[in-house]
């Protein structure tokens, strides 16, 4: 069953995140140095400027076309060229191990044809361009929460991002209650780490 995720506020661009798992995994990369919800709604404006968000299509653009495409107002997101590059890397990335479908990063039987669990889906999630361990532990989380992928030990791999009624990242948002309750907690978290440093110093 398709899940409906409430990411964003805005009605097309989660409904296409709920639809298209390489939506997803595009708004978790896009997912630094801008909104949470701004982020995510990444993936709808390039559907729109593509007529679709195709894995292959995307990872063979033309760069400096997918570029401006990515510029264009509204920006996809605030540093447009770079990310422009590295959706455009997770693409082919895509294409290479997974034959264009995002779903089997978490999918994919495992070489012995297992299920993969938490920790192996956390290691394919960290082998994709742009996604160090902590955006991988908080998109684990995500599918975990509220995509119905919960292989055994999804919480524990996922860390404190997997804890149940957490409200640290964008795996615990569904409304926007909770979306200013997880804003709330990372002001509050580089605030400390801000105090921390300055003590330090």
């Amino acid at each position: 069953m398709t899940p409906t995720l409430w990411l964003t506020g805005d009605e097309n661009a989660d409904r296409l995140l709920s639809s298209d798992p390489f939506a997803l995994l595009v708004g978790m990369l896009l997912d630094q140095q801008v909104t949470m919800e701004s982020a995510f709604a990444g993936p709808a404006l390039i559907a729109e400027r593509m007529a679709g968000l195709d894995v292959r299509k995307v990872a063979r653009a033309n760069p400096d076309e997918f570029v401006a495409l990515c510029s264009q107002s509204p920006a996809v997101h605030r540093y447009p060229r770079s990310m422009a590059g590295r959706i455009q890397a997770v693409a082919q990335h895509l294409v290479d191990e997974y034959d264009a479908d995002a779903a089997q990063v978490w999918r994919a039987p495992t070489s012995d044809g297992s299920e993969p669990d938490g920790r192996e889906v956390l290691r394919r999630l960290k082998a994709l361009p742009g996604f160090g361990d902590q955006k991988a532990r908080i998109f684990l989380a995500l599918l975990g929460k509220q995509y119905g992928t919960t292989p055994d030990g999804w919480r524990e791999a996922a860390g404190a991002y997997g804890e149940e009624d957490a409200r640290r990242s964008i795996a615990d948002v569904v409304d926007q209650q909770s979306l200013d309750e997880v804003r709330a907690t990372k002001k509050a978290a580089k605030a400390a780490a801000k105090a921390a440093k300055a003590a330090k110093g």
